[in-house]
C-alpha cells in the first residue's frame, strides 16, 4: 500500500507522461529517418510509463493540451532541436523525481533507467541543419547591438531631433548588414566547413535587419529622443535576454554568464558613445534645432 503523498506524486508522473507521449507522436510526425524512430521509440516508452503508474492510481488520466500547445508552438517557431533540448531537460527532471519514490516502488528503477536512456537518444538524436547557422545568427546579433545600440546612444546626444536620429541609425543599419552579410559569405567561402555560405550569410543578415528594426523603431514613434532611447534600451535587454536562453539551451551553455557578458559590452558601448554624442555637440557646436 502506498502513502497518500506518494499517490499524488504518481499522479503528477501519469499526466507528465501521457501528456509528453502525445508531444513526442506529433514531433515524431514530422520528423524523418532517424529522428523519427527515436521520436517514436520514446513516446511508445512515455505511454507504457502512464499506464504503469496508472496501476497505482487507478485512474485514466487525460494529457495536458497546454502543454501539448506549447512544445508543438516552441517547435514550430525555435525548430526540432531547442524543443527537444527543452524535452531534455525535462527527462533530467524526471528522474530527480523518480527517485524519491523508489523506497516504496522499487519498480520505478526501470523507468528511471529508461528516462536515462531517454536522455542520451535525444542527445544523439539532434540533426538540423539550421541550427548550424546559430553561429551566424548570433554574429548578426552581438554585432547590431554592439554597433547599433553605440550609434544610437551618440546620435542621440548629438542630434537631440528623434527623427534624425532614426533616419541616421535606419541607413547605418541597413548598411551595416549587407556588410555584415557579406563578409559572412565572405568568411564562409574561405573556410572548409559544410556551411553553406550563402545560408550562412542570409541568418546574419536577417538577425541583423530583424535587431535594426526593433532599436530604430522607437525613434519613429515618440518625440522625445530620451524616451526613445529608453525604449531602444528596454528592447536591447529583450534581445539580450532571448538569445542568451536560446544560446544557451541549444548549446548547453551558462544562460547567466551570457546574459551577463551580452549586456555589459552592449550596455557599455552605448553609454561610451552617449558621453561622445555629448563631447561632439559641446564642442563641435551641432544644433539642428
Amino acid at each position: 500500500m502506498i502513502s497518500e503523498a506518494t499517490k499524488k506524486l504518481i499522479l503528477q508522473f501519469q499526466k507528465i507522461e501521457i501528456t509528453e507521449y502525445h508531444i513526442y507522436k506529433v514531433l515524431a510526425r514530422k520528423a524523418k529517418g532517424k529522428n523519427k524512430e527515436v521520436l517514436n521509440k520514446i513516446a511508445e516508452d512515455e505511454l507504457r510509463h502512464s499506464e504503469f503508474w496508472a496501476k497505482y492510481t487507478g485512474v485514466k488520466i487525460k494529457p495536458s493540451r497546454f502543454t501539448i500547445l506549447k512544445y508543438l508552438m516552441i517547435e514550430k517557431i525555435l525548430g526540432l532541436t531547442f524543443t527537444i533540448k527543452m524535452m531534455e531537460k525535462g527527462e533530467e527532471q524526471a528522474e530527480k523525481n523518480y527517485q524519491a519514490i523508489l523506497a516504496e516502488i522499487p519498480e520505478a528503477q526501470q523507468i528511471i533507467n529508461e528516462e536515462n536512456e531517454h536522455e542520451k537518444m535525444l542527445v544523439e538524436m539532434i540533426d538540423e541543419r539550421k541550427i548550424e547557422y546559430i553561429g551566424s545568427m548570433v554574429l548578426g546579433l552581438n554585432d547590431a547591438l554592439v554597433e547599433l545600440t553605440g550609434a544610437l546612444a551618440g546620435l542621440s546626444l548629438a542630434l537631440q531631433s528623434t527623427r534624425l536620429i532614426g533616419l541616421a541609425g535606419m541607413i547605418t543599419g541597413v548598411a551595416a548588414s549587407l556588410s555584415m552579410a557579406a563578409s559572412e559569405y565572405l568568411s564562409k567561402k574561405s573556410e572548409a566547413g559544410d556551411q553553406n555560405p550563402l545560408v550562412a550569410s542570409f541568418y546574419t543578415g536577417v538577425a541583423y535587419v530583424f535587431t535594426v528594426t526593433l532599436l530604430v523603431g522607437p525613434f519613429f514613434f515618440y518625440t522625445h529622443y530620451l524616451v526613445a532611447m529608453a525604449n531602444t534600451l528596454v528592447f536591447v535587454v529583450l534581445i539580450i535576454w532571448f538569445f542568451s536562453f536560446f544560446v544557451s539551451v541549444v548549446k548547453e551553455l551558462d544562460f547567466k554568464r551570457i546574459f551577463v557578458e551580452m549586456m555589459v559590452i552592449s550596455l557599455g558601448v552605448a553609454a561610451v558613445s552617449f558621453l561622445i554624442g555629448l563631447v561632439a555637440r559641446h564642442f563641435l557646436g551641432i544644433d539642428v534645432g
